[in-house]
């Protein structure tokens, strides 16, 4: 089992609109940084937080699955292929398959949280595919109490979330005071961000904001002694095709 913990301090940085919108980044682009690069089909992973109200303009995207989780107030988004404004609020979450091509814009609301995670859901089918997209409310996402933890499932087992990307399970876990355990698939790379608390996880202190990545582990052990919030993604540890971060990395190797 491997157990590694990023803490903010060493992950990637971003911001909009001259710091309006400012972001920590557990996997940023390849340009900005940050300890933790692509792997798995997880290409990107921003915490976003708002300042002030602002707007970041109408931009374009391809092949990628893109997804937003509203963690605080909110946000509102626009696209190109539903040519509308849709609000979205906290416990909400929302998909972009950007497929052959699709602009959008999204509006932050002053102290909105939200992340956006980027997919690689293999770009050589992606790419031919017309883009869509779709947004969910939080009543939609089942919820289940377990040995004192809430776990909410916003990819998984009887919820509604639909994407290409295969392999993929996203849950929020939400305790008070917990000593909680759960079969984990040690085939599959699970990636935690810590969203509030201090405590344990499989030995290791954990605090807000850091970013843990769990491999070769058959179960999840929590330990607190106050409450905590962690947002986990359970993603393959090998993919059956090159993801664009591969792709990418060859023709550098090339260039040398």
């Amino acid at each position: 089992m491997s157990v590694q913990v990023i803490p903010k301090e060493r992950q990637a940085r971003g911001q909009f609109n001259s710091g309006e919108i400012v972001e920590n980044k557990p996997i940023g682009f390849p340009r900005e940084g940050g300890f933790t690069k692509p792997y798995s089909n997880l290409f990107y992973w921003a915490y976003a937080e708002a300042m002030v109200d602002s707007t970041i303009g109408l931009h374009p995207h391809e092949g990628f699955e893109i997804m937003s989780f509203v963690l605080k107030g909110q946000i509102r988004h626009f696209d190109t292929k539903m040519n509308a404004w849709k609000p979205l609020q906290a416990g909400d979450a929302q998909i972009i398959r950007a497929g052959n091509g699709i602009s959008h814009a999204e509006f932050m609301g002053q102290g909105s949280a939200m992340f956006q995670i980027w997919l690689d859901p293999n770009l050589n089918v992606s790419l031919k595919k017309p883009a869509s997209y779709s947004d969910y409310a939080a009543a939609d996402f089942p919820t289940q109490s377990e040995d004192g933890v809430e776990i909410k499932t916003y990819i998984g087992p009887r919820s509604p979330f639909q994407l290409d990307t295969a392999g993929v399970e996203i849950r929020e876990y939400a305790f008070e005071k917990t000593g909680y355990k759960a079969a984990l698939d040690p085939e599959k790379i699970y990636s935690i961000y810590a969203l509030s608390g201090r405590f344990t996880l499989n030995g290791e202190p954990v605090k807000s904001d850091d970013f843990v990545l769990l491999k070769e582990a058959a179960e999840l052990v929590i330990q607190s002694e106050q409450p905590g919030r962690i947002f986990l993604i359970a993603s393959p540890e090998k993919l059956g095709y090159k993801t664009y971060a591969e792709i990418m990395q060859e023709r550098m190797r090339g260039w040398a």
